[in-house]
């Protein structure tokens, strides 16, 4: 970063030193942190200094002391460079001559001026989304009303919400629904002409039962020497093009979230759900990596491009895993070969390194309200993986494939998905506490790690602590991320890998077939901001993911809210120097165990190396993976919390409560003299 005139030691320097573009994190109490890459610590901000800036903005700050002593500076904000949020829910109060509306922010920000000819039907105390339209410097923000919020559905409210909190718009803006509405639904004879025509080869779809983006298909055909199976991608580069208001709101997004009642999409519905999607009996087109296996399952060569397909049938998950488990059915034997050969695939990755994590879903059955009425836990199966070993297939294929092309002498600038190995310092508490289960790890080579993980997770398969290992396993790990510095996939065991599969829902996936497409035209021109639109597409999957936590939380508290007095089975999931969180057996919800609700009972310590609360006079011990009973003791919607109560601890306090002596006021209430009551009969604690 290049430097101005230093100021003299010890006074005010009247211009900045440094210039920062960062991220800016407000405190509940006003005080504002711009959180730089690259610098140890983030840049301190007063409320009067932050320009129009909330919480969650990229802006730019402007150095304007340092102390060496702490390593603390402190700035001004000088520009918004993007806004994480412009829509927002709250309250609109109306006036005669004007409105404003108070947003629901747990982080401080001024109300909205709305005039009254942007009211939008709003009445006074009404609940509504509102949009910043204008911010100027010294004033207050302008705004309108976008949408009402019914008072009667406080479901839609509360995932509206947490799609904005999180930086998601709830619609998108005119001119690109009107881009989308203009698109040619019509595929003309001169594309098809450009394209390898599948048509005639037998293709379909594997989705979930409430799926309408159809992202992928698979084509199967026998040849002489084996195989041909082909991974066909819905071409929605084709329609999106670079530049265009669709593409910047797609850019913008990066990725579509699933809630439990509904999908906030990347594209709009005629594209995600209608021109791109993959839809039965209806021609498409698809980028697509073919590839040719002998009849041992080999892939002798492959082929990259784009196809016009047609699918002949869209098959569900359920519908799949029944011709596999009954061996018939619609296309069974090109199902069971394929499924076959995604076996074998499989295998082969957990045998170069992979790692075996699996994986659990807990999907809500909801009313038509969309209020919890059950909850269904959904495996992997076998449907599920023959889907996901061609998609990985592909993925790695592509990435592959463009990692041996060169630009100028040098590889050509890639969105690769990478997972980075363990950190060894973060691996060393877990090895130990694996090693209470009897589980040794290895910690010579990243390779000798990964098949310790998968002993591990062989080991315990099917054993209580299976599921407490696989979490604090994965939770050890780095996170996979985007990014055009290629250090591979260590999860999956791939040296090259890239997201070219879901084109209709993730945006790194469009990045990446335009690169394909220009490495195959030999026509590659370098984007000068390919890294920093990973790092933002990275961001956007995190806050999809946060928003997705968030949304089945709430379905959590709303479902366990109808069980509030009740007594569950549960797993300890997590513990902290606060208390313990416990998922109960029958719901997978998860609330938490306060640490003062067992203070009648022992006093708790907090031991990190061993995951646990150890009683100081007892010595009874809360470890991960620990069953335990809890009871419900309080469902709150609003922080989307859920308390629970150690059954034994509950029934202390309630014996504790009995024998307690009347307070005096308590004795005037009944009438008495201050004369002493019989003490009650003497409950027994529950047993656990």
């Amino acid at each position: 970063m290049k430097k101005k005139k230093q100021g003299k030691p010890g006074k005010k320097r009247s211009a900045p030193e440094l210039s920062f573009r960062g991220k800016l994190e407000v405190s509940r109490s006003g005080m504002g942190f711009v959180i730089v890459d690259g610098l140890e610590r983030d840049i301190m901000i007063r409320p009067s200094d932050m320009l129009t800036a909330l919480h969650g903005d990229t802006v730019k700050v402007d150095v304007t002391k340092d102390n060496p002593v702490s390593g603390r500076m402190q700035g001004v904000i000088t520009e918004v460079i993007s806004r994480k949020q412009t829509d927002f829910t709250g309250t609109i109060q109306v006036s005669r001559n004007f409105a404003f509306f108070t947003a629901d922010n747990d982080k401080p920000m001024p109300d909205i001026y709305i005039p009254l000819t942007e009211l939008n039907g709003a009445e006074n105390g009404q609940r509504v989304v509102a949009r910043i339209t204008r911010w100027e410097k010294n004033k207050k923000p302008e705004g309108v009303v976008v949408s009402l919020l019914s008072s009667e559905d406080a479901n839609d409210a509360a995932m509206k919400e947490i799609l904005l909190e999180n930086g998601f718009p709830l619609d998108f803006p005119d001119e690109v629904m009107e881009e989308a509405a203009r698109l040619p639904d019509v595929i003309s004879k001169a594309e098809i002409k450009k394209r390898k025509d599948f048509r005639k080869i037998l293709t379909f779809t594997i989705d979930p039962v409430d799926a309408k983006d159809f992202d992928d298909a698979i084509s199967y055909r026998k040849t002489k020497s084996g195989y041909e199976i082909g991974v066909h991608i819905a071409d929605v580069s084709h329609y999106v093009e670079p530049g265009t208001e669709l593409d910047k709101e797609a850019y913008k997004r990066a990725t579509s979230v699933y809630l439990p009642d509904r999908v906030n999409p990347m594209l709009p519905e005629q594209i995600s759900n209608v021109l791109c999607s993959l839809r039965p009996k209806e021609e498409k087109l698809a980028f697509s990596a073919v590839f040719e296996m002998d009849k041992k399952g080999t892939v002798k060569k492959y082929w990259i491009g784009r196809t016009v397909i047609y699918s002949d049938h869209r098959f569900t998950y359920e519908e799949v895993q029944e011709i596999i488990e009954k061996r018939e059915g619609l296309y069974a034997e090109e199902i069971l070969h394929l499924n076959q050969l995604a076996q074998q695939f499989r295998k082969e990755r957990f045998d170069k390194g992979a790692i075996n994590f699996s994986s659990t879903e807990v999907r809500f059955k909801l009313d038509e309200k969309g209020k919890p009425v059950g909850i269904v836990v959904k495996e992997s199966k076998e449907s599920h993986q023959l889907i996901e070993e061609f998609m990985l297939l592909a993925n790695r294929t592509v990435a592959t494939h463009v990692s041996e092309i060169k630009y100028k002498d040098k590889e050509v600038p890639f969105p690769y998905r990478v997972h980075d190995q363990p950190d060894e310092e973060k691996l060393k508490p877990f090895v130990e506490f694996a090693l209470k289960y009897g589980h040794r790890f290895d910690l010579t080579s990243p390779e000798k790690i990964a098949a310790s993980f998968n002993g591990m997770l062989a080991a315990v398969h099917g054993k209580p602590e299976q599921h407490v290992l696989e979490q604090l396993g994965i939770r050890t790990m780095a996170k996979a991320i985007y990014t055009t510095g290629n250090i591979g996939h260590y999860g999956l065991g791939f040296s090259h890998y890239a997201h070219f599969t879901s084109p209709i829902r993730r945006y790194p996936d469009v990045m990446v077939h335009r690169i394909v497409q220009e490495c195959l035209d030999n026509n590659i021109h370098p984007d000068k901001r390919l890294e920093e639109k990973c790092k933002h597409s990275s961001e956007r999957e995190r806050a999809a993911m946060d928003s997705e936590r968030a949304s089945n939380k709430y379905k959590q508290v709303e479902y366990m809210h109808n069980y509030l007095g009740d007594e569950f089975e549960g797993v300890i999931s997590g513990v902290s120097s606060f208390g313990f969180w416990v998922e109960t057996v029958e719901h997978k919800c998860e609330g938490l165990v306060s640490i003062a609700s067992l203070s009648d009972y022992d006093e708790f310590r907090h031991v990190e190396s061993d995951y646990a609360l150890v009683g100081r006079r007892s010595g009874r011990k809360f470890r991960m993976g620990d069953k335990v009973t809890i009871k419900v003791v309080a469902a709150n919607l609003t922080k989307r919390q859920l308390d629970y109560e150690w059954v034994i601890a509950s029934a202390i306090k309630e014996e504790h409560e009995e024998q307690r002596p009347p307070r005096k006021k308590d004795q005037q209430k009944k009438g008495g003299s201050g004369q002493k009551q019989k003490p009650g009969k003497k409950k027994s604690a529950k047993k656990q």
